[in-house]
């Protein structure tokens, strides 16, 4: 007996001790923490960055143009039979003359500065821009990836709302099913009155069992967005709650949008990039000037014991200078389609400017409405509650039917949805308007310099 007694002892600190590293294992995932992995392992934000990095790396390439070239050559030859050259003699009879050595070798020190070159220093302007673009970009991303996570997230806490309603409008049903049974064992109700919330009661289960599959699927869904295996335990810490808009934001929405939008500010940058193209393209009308100098040691033997001694050394420096002054129009033609470049980047501005403004007008709408319905519908749960308290009381003195009891709870349900609803509404169309005027949270940062 003793033995038993220590067995099942061990059986329930082993079950205790399973159940804590099951909790312990169940990461607590919230808004803020969501949002911070998903910048550390989103696969669209990381691409991204890399694009800012390979931005900074032409840079750098463009800067190399303007930098002085050095290169160091060598080279050794032997020479199996040495060339014939013919002089003639006082008779005018070619006469061979063996020229060069059986060995040679020399060593070449040639370095070259870039004077002036008009498609060099319009592309290094241009790659500086280009960079700034890349990082607007990366900031765009940043930002659909923040509102992609909070749609997830409170899509997941939609769910898990919703499943806490069924749960609990499955407890109420059950609660009025046991008093139904009561009541029709002391003769008051019909057994049409208990088979009716019989129904009620499992007609619930499958809902229940719905919306534990769609609050499952919303968690998958957030993890793949964080960039969580789906296999990671995970529990949603937090509450939907409203969180009212300062007015200051939404009063200087309008302007915010053109000054603080990335992707409207990266159709500026690639404006400034396409005209650097056409200068760019331009510049091959004008010649190109170069400094060089060279230093050369150079030795030539019939034997291979060749020393320092047998090096000479010779140098030189000048100027080249390069014009083309005919391409066949090609420069012409070059020159025009950069212009066209220009053109249409103007044309997307403004055409992106247009779809912001528009944008902008049915995110504060929504936030609007939604503002509205959550303030209706506050009052509408409480009396919709009360009404269900009203009428079950009603239903136990037997001065209502269960119909009334059913439709009762009905309301109430309906009523605590659309509340959840608006509120769900509100939040995302308050990310997507941070997203249209380029705020970040202030935990995010750039992180990019």
């Amino acid at each position: 007996m003793k033995n038993l007694s220590i067995l099942l002892l061990l059986s329930f600190l082993v079950l205790e001790s399973s159940s804590g590293q099951d909790s312990i294992q169940a990461m607590p995932l919230t808004l803020e923490k969501a949002i911070q992995l998903a910048m550390r392992q989103n696969t669209d934000l990381q691409t991204s960055r890399l694009d800012v990095e390979k931005a900074d790396a032409r840079v750098l390439e463009a800067w190399g143009y303007t930098l002085p070239s050095v290169d160091v050559s060598g080279q050794y030859i032997r020479t199996l039979k040495t060339p014939v050259f013919y002089i003639s003699d006082s008779s005018g009879r070619p006469t061979p003359l063996r020229i060069g050595a059986a060995h040679s070798a020399n060593a070449l020190l040639q370095v070259r500065q870039l004077l002036f070159n008009g498609t060099v220093f319009a592309g290094v302007g241009a790659a500086g821009t280009y960079s700034d673009v890349a990082r607007e970009l990366f900031r765009s991303k940043q930002l659909e990836t923040i509102v992609k996570v909070k749609k997830a997230f409170y899509g997941a806490m939609l769910a898990g709302e919703v499943r806490s309603m069924m749960h609990s409008n499955l407890s109420n049903a059950e609660e009025n099913l046991k008093n139904v049974t009561l009541l029709r064992g002391q003769g008051i109700l019909s057994e049409y009155d208990e088979l009716r919330a019989t129904v009620g009661v499992e007609n619930l289960r499958p809902l229940i069992i719905q919306s534990e599959t769609n609050y499952t699927l919303a968690l998958d869904g957030l993890k793949s967005i964080v960039g969580l295996s789906p296999s990671e335990k995970t529990r949603l810490e937090g509450a939907m709650q409203f969180e009212a808009v300062d007015d200051s934001v939404v009063a200087q929405a309008s302007s915010l949008i053109l000054e603080n939008n990335p992707g409207y500010n990266a159709l500026k940058g690639q404006i400034f990039v396409n005209e650097a193209f056409v200068l760019a393209e331009r510049s091959n009308y004008l010649p190109t000037i170069a400094a060089f100098g060279n230093y050369q040691y150079q030795a030539a033997k019939n034997t291979f014991s060749i020393s320092t001694n047998d090096f000479f050394a010779s140098s030189q420096v000048g100027l080249s200078f390069s014009w083309s002054l005919f391409q066949g129009l090609q420069t012409n033609a070059r020159v025009q389609q950069a212009q066209v470049e220009v053109l249409k980047s103007v044309e997307q501005r403004t055409n992106v400017r247009r779809n912001l403004q528009i944008g902008l007008t049915a995110t504060l709408g929504t936030l609007d409405a939604a503002r509205k319905r959550i303030q209706a519908q506050e009052k509408t749960v409480e009396q919709a509650d009360r009404g269900y308290k009203i009428v079950t009381a009603r239903f136990l003195s037997n001065a209502a039917t269960q119909l009334e009891v059913n439709d009762a709870q009905l309301a109430l349900t309906q009523a605590r949805v659309n509340r959840v609803q608006a509120i769900y509404d509100y939040l995302i169309a308050a990310a997507e308007l941070d997203q249209l005027i380029g705020r970040l949270p202030s935990y995010v940062g750039q992180e990019i310099d």
